[in-house]
């Protein structure tokens, strides 16, 4: 490690970058695991056109604009819920949570006459920017994701490999649906600090879908989440620091490289999901 490293890790902000970063990489590939397993990709983009809705109220009345983005996340997520029983299931809803929270971020943001750019611009993300506060948002998931999916390891597993037949089983699928939805929310608000709401996937999706790659069951996708998420997002802080480039983007293109480089051995999902039901 060369001294100028040792000296930018000198510095608090390097710090709780680096601290966030970590606790990230515990608690938000577990997320990804979860969108994988109920096939909620459009979860992400739906969250950050409801994080900057939030973040645009936060400009209106004053209060934290990132606070108000997990608020309004974790409501959405709450509010998604319901819509899971349908029978197109959350895909329809999301695409119609997205158009109107945009139509109503743009709307507040011109009521409050407020420069949107600055609004966009915490979108972004800026990991040297992390915050005591943002530290311990990613703390709090780091323990309660895992936990949550470790307690309730067998009724999780039911419910992302059939919604049905977890029903039937005896798993209260509607009260887990609406606490995976509000985990999944307030982890990609969670996630705008570090890499902004467009690079999310480096922190949640990514590891996961390299993990399916790897793992031989739910739980072992899970811990190679994990783990992949360690191992890029401290390599790629440091890197990025090394070669003096913004962390966001070469986290996401370290992990992408992962990801592809998992995609080469044969996938397992089958087996990941019938081993995570027994």
């Amino acid at each position: 490690m060369s001294a100028d490293l040792v000296d930018l890790f000198a510095l608090g902000a390097v710090q709780r970058a680096a601290v966030a970063l970590v606790l990230g990489a515990i608690g938000l590939p577990v997320v990804g695991v979860v969108i994988i397993g109920l096939d909620i990709m459009p979860v992400r983009f739906a969250m950050m056109h409801i994080a900057l809705l939030g973040i645009a109220i936060g400009l209106l009345t004053g209060l934290d604009p990132l606070l108000c983005a997990v608020v309004a996340c974790g409501l959405s997520g709450a509010g998604l819920a319901p819509l899971a029983r349908g029978a197109s299931g959350l895909s329809g809803a999301m695409g119609l949570v997205m158009s109107m929270a945009i139509a109503a971020a743009l709307l507040v943001l011109s009521v409050s006459g407020v420069n949107a750019a600055g609004a966009f611009e915490l979108l972004w993300g800026s990991i040297l920017a992390t915050r005591t506060g943002d530290v311990v948002l990613l703390g709090v998931l780091a323990v309660v994701v895992p936990g949550l999916f470790l307690v309730r390891r067998k009724q999780v597993a039911l419910l992302l490999h059939d919604r049905e037949l977890a029903a039937c089983s005896g798993v209260r699928v509607d009260r887990l649906t609406l606490v995976l939805l509000v985990l999944v929310s307030v982890a990609v608000a969670g996630a705008i600090r570090l890499t902004g709401a467009l690079l999310v996937d480096a922190l949640t999706l990514l590891p996961a879908l390299a993990a399916r790659r790897l793992a031989g069951s739910l739980s072992g996708m899970a811990a190679w989440a994990v783990g992949i998420g360690v191992v890029v997002n401290a390599a790629g802080f440091v890197l990025a620091l090394l070669l003096d480039q913004p962390p966001g983007p070469v986290l996401v293109l370290l992990a992408g490289v992962v990801a592809l480089a998992a995609h080469l051995i044969p996938e397992r999902r089958t087996t990941t999901w019938q081993h995570a039901t027994h």
